[in-house]
């Protein structure tokens, strides 16, 4: 084994003391004791350590495993400086969950309505209300947690296109730990969407490595977690339509999620409580078409009067009609649906669908987030788009934490408040619909042979 390069070791240091020096912003938190932050450090750390884990693991040894400790080291010393933060959403509704859940016997108020996320999420928060350590830092704990998963389903994607000898899979893990929306969606702000979204690019490179029933079942736990998982749900039906996965097989998506509900029903949660926290996130969004998400509504000149109902469904109707062109464009073309082109197809779910829909959150654009920085690392040309996206969700991340626009656009008297951001997302949305096609439609023969080879043998 080829020993690591004294600028390799020096990486690995900085990350190292990086990591231990994630000690001291730990340890002048506002909240909780002495032992609280021990605590606290020492979970940290664990996640840390499993995150290093995952990388030699996946077979990075010698130089590229400390030099991944620069960057690993500093992912986690920013979100040690971030958990201090206390986000509204914290004081208005989870704060209260927890408290909800400690003043009730823990997991015997699941059967309460509590809050409006699914059970999954419930479980865990009526498991902390039992510790002694701040629930603010557990919660921020357990999506830090989740964003090293997050990370290592990126690293698996990227190593399927890119093989297990390639430095990009490794590239892509380190990017996603450091991705901006990803460090303050969990330690600042406290949100949970890397739990859906580190499930979903698990099932994604599943599905691609030919293991169906662990993506259907991967899939139905992130919906268990997150409504959000429906916007790349549509690509399963083209999985389907490529002969990637069967009927059967996909199954094991309502079963998991059914699944995920069974202790709650056993807690004696009533059945429609649980069935219809969705239908009731959806109907919570009435009152604006847009909640500062780079949207199609956000291109409307702020205090525009729009039909609100009549809008909403144009949004849906934009949103269905999308995926039908996807499914119809895979049927037609269904012996060049390779890898790439499904990746290209998922890029397009996860950034047209919160395109077009109305009632979408700053936080929506997650997945495209994610997606398209781990498809920069399988296609290095599609860089600007991840950036674009990126920079997008960012600026939304921001309106809401600072309750300020980012960059208000006067045109011809009106104002925009989102304008930049909306034509960021629907320039990427045009690029990644104009390279999905183009790989359909002039991907060489020999490509398409091949996946009509491989599935007659499989």
């Amino acid at each position: 084994m080829r020993s690591a390069s004294p600028l390799s070791l020096a990486a690995g240091a900085g990350g190292a003391a990086l990591l231990i020096g994630s000690f001291f912003p730990i340890a002048a938190l506002p909240q909780g004791g002495t032992g609280a932050k021990a605590a606290v450090f020492l979970l940290l750390v664990a996640v840390a350590l499993l995150a290093l884990w995952l990388v030699h693991r996946a077979g990075y040894a010698s130089s590229p495993f400390w030099t991944a400790l620069l960057p690993v080291g500093l992912s986690f010393f920013l979100r040690s400086v971030l958990l201090y933060y206390v986000a509204d959403d914290y004081t208005i509704f989870l704060s209260q969950w927890v408290a909800t859940f400690r003043d009730n016997g823990g997991f015997g108020a699941i059967k309460l309505s509590i809050g409006n996320y699914n059970v999954p999420y419930l479980y865990f928060l009526a498991a902390i209300s039992y510790l002694p350590v701040p629930d603010l830092y557990l919660i921020k704990l357990f999506s830090i947690l989740f964003d090293v998963i997050l990370a290592w389903g990126g690293l698996r994607l990227v190593r399927h296109f890119t093989g297990p000898r390639s430095t990009r899979p490794l590239i892509c893990f380190c990017a996603l730990l450091l991705l901006p929306t990803v460090v303050l969606n969990g330690s600042l702000w406290g949100q949970c969407d890397a739990l859906y979204g580190a499930l979903t690019l698990h099932a994604l490179a599943s599905a691609l490595e030919s293991r169906p029933k662990t993506s259907a079942a991967l899939l139905g736990v992130a919906f268990s977690f997150k409504l959000q998982t429906v916007f790349i749900l549509p690509l399963w039906a083209v999985l389907w339509i490529a002969r990637r996965t069967r009927f059967r097989d996909l199954l094991l998506f309502p079963a998991a999620y059914a699944l995920t509900c069974v202790p709650a029903l056993l807690l004696g949660k009533p059945l429609g409580d649980i069935l219809g926290v969705y239908v009731g996130q959806t109907q919570e969004g009435a009152g604006a078409l847009n909640y500062n998400c780079a949207s199609i509504f956000s291109m409307v000149p702020y205090g525009t009067q729009l039909d609100e109902a009549l809008s909403a469904r144009l949004g849906i109707l934009a949103a269905f009609a999308l995926v039908l062109l996807l499914l119809v464009l895979a049927a037609l073309f269904r012996d060049r649906l390779n890898d790439r082109a499904l990746l290209l197809c998922g890029v397009v779910l996860t950034v047209g669908v919160p395109f077009l829909l109305p009632y979408m959150h700053d936080r929506y654009y997650f997945l495209a987030d994610v997606l398209t920085a781990a498809c920069a690392c399988i296609l290095p040309r599609s860089l600007p788009a991840a950036v674009l996206v990126q920079l997008s969700s960012f600026s939304a991340y921001l309106t809401y934490l600072r309750m300020k626009y980012t960059l208000v656009i006067s045109l011809g008297g009106h104002l925009f408040t989102m304008l930049l951001e909306s034509l960021m997302i629907l320039g990427v949305l045009a690029a990644a619909i104009f390279l999905f096609t183009r790989q359909l439609t002039v991907m060489p023969r020999s490509s398409g042979e091949k996946n009509k080879k491989s599935r007659k043998s499989g």
